[in-house]
């Protein structure tokens, strides 16, 4: 068998539709990095993220007919993580559950020299919401869903995802604030 960086998505996909374990094995060596790091951005315990990852990559072989074959393979896997993620944070009853800004750790989070907010940085801002606004913000934000996708997935009102998203946006604004020593009551920019 080839190296697995030399096997194209669609070798992957083919592979695993005949239910190759060798092909099933290049999948995750190819794509579980990545996907582990979605799931962290939603599922804060590394256990139970790594948990999710497996889970989600089981269900990934045992749809993988569901893939039409055309497309993204990785975007493919990236939605049904997410989507694990999901249903493992309203299985944990910890999607909708809100904390005050007190709640929010206040470890200071390292910034560059030139005081620009590093990616890294703000990803640690974000892990720190509450776990019902990182959720509408990754699936807002990063994944790129609407607000009517986010309302069917989360099993919510539109309303409430956009509402959600601005506490989010307020949140970050409050600890980029703290963070940086600036005045509360001025707002430098804006959060996506």
């Amino acid at each position: 068998m080839p190296k697995v960086t030399q096997l194209t998505d669609s070798d992957l996909y083919l592979g695993c539709l005949e239910n190759n374990p060798a092909m099933q094995k290049a999948v995750y060596e190819r794509f579980s990095a990545k996907m582990f790091a979605v799931c962290l951005r939603y599922v804060k315990d590394t256990a139970a993220a790594e948990d999710v990852l497996i889970i989600g990559f089981m269900k990934v072989f045992d749809r993988i007919h569901q893939f039409k074959g055309s497309g993204n393979f990785g975007g493919w896997i990236r939605r049904i993580m997410v989507n694990e993620c999901l249903m493992y944070l309203e299985k944990e009853k910890n999607l909708y559950r809100e904390i005050g800004l007190e709640g929010i750790g206040s470890d200071p989070v390292q910034s560059q020299p030139s005081d620009e907010l590093a990616v890294e940085d703000l990803m640690k801002l974000i892990d720190r919401l509450p776990s019902g606004y990182r959720s509408v913000f990754n699936l807002y934000a990063i994944e790129g869903f609407s607000h009517q996708e986010i309302a069917q997935k989360l099993h919510i009102s539109e309303n409430t995802s956009k509402s959600q998203l601005s506490r989010a946006r307020s949140h970050l604004q409050k600890m980029l604030r703290l963070q940086i020593g600036e005045p509360q009551n001025r707002c430098t920019g804006s959060i996506v």
